[in-house]
């Protein structure tokens, strides 16, 4: 080998390494945090449908329960971070979930962001505007949820968008699309580079 392609190499190598680094490390606040790997099961009701990390909803129904989701197991201590990539490839309706922390305990959602016509993305509760995602972009998510404070901050991008506060004691995450009480569908949305920590 040459020593120009020696070097072109070795390059390519340390490329890949930072790229591996950087992804490694993207988590947001304060660390150090530890990943794991939470199972899940899979939620298609109504005219749902999940196909690896594509969520679909079929129909334009705006009533009834229309999800195609994964919901990840129960945690109820430490902080717990979520990291993810979503993509609103399609959006006939309005007003789509893409991700919960839902709180067990007391049997309803903590933190819902949606998307609406147009690319809003929001807080269910409380309808905050934390970032944009029009059809065809992708955003980074991340919740990160302090269960001693109960206190739940939400990152799009790497940015501090809002925080939440909750009274619960079992939590669990869920992504993918679900018809909000005041939404439908149809909607087609991609999750990639889904990673959780905790401390």
């Amino acid at each position: 080998m040459s020593n120009r392609k020696r070097v072109l190499a070795a390059a390519s190598v340390t490329a890949v390494l930072s790229l591996a680094a950087g992804s490694a490390s993207a988590q947001v606040a304060t660390g150090p945090w530890t990943s794991y790997s939470p199972s899940y099961s899979i939620q298609e009701r109504g005219c749902g449908d999940v196909n690896g990390g594509l969520f679909t909803l079929s129909c334009s129904d705006a009533s009834g329960d229309q999800r195609a989701e994964r919901r990840y197991v129960t945690y109820s201590s430490g902080s717990r971070q979520f990291e993810g990539y979503v993509r609103v490839n399609s959006l006939g309706g309005t007003r789509i979930s893409l991700k919960q922390t839902f709180d067990e305990s007391n049997a309803g959602p903590f933190y819902m962001i949606a998307v609406e016509k147009g690319g809003r993305l929001y807080a269910v509760h409380g309808g905050t505007t934390i970032g944009s995602l029009p059809v065809g972009s992708t955003v980074r998510i991340n919740t990160v949820h302090y269960t001693g404070s109960d206190k739940l901050v939400v990152y799009i991008n790497g940015t501090n968008k809002n925080t939440a506060y909750g009274s619960g004691s079992r939590y669990y995450d869920k992504l993918g699309a679900y018809r909000t009480s005041s939404g439908q569908g149809p909607v087609s949305v991609s999750w990639s580079s889904v990673r959780f920590w905790y401390k």
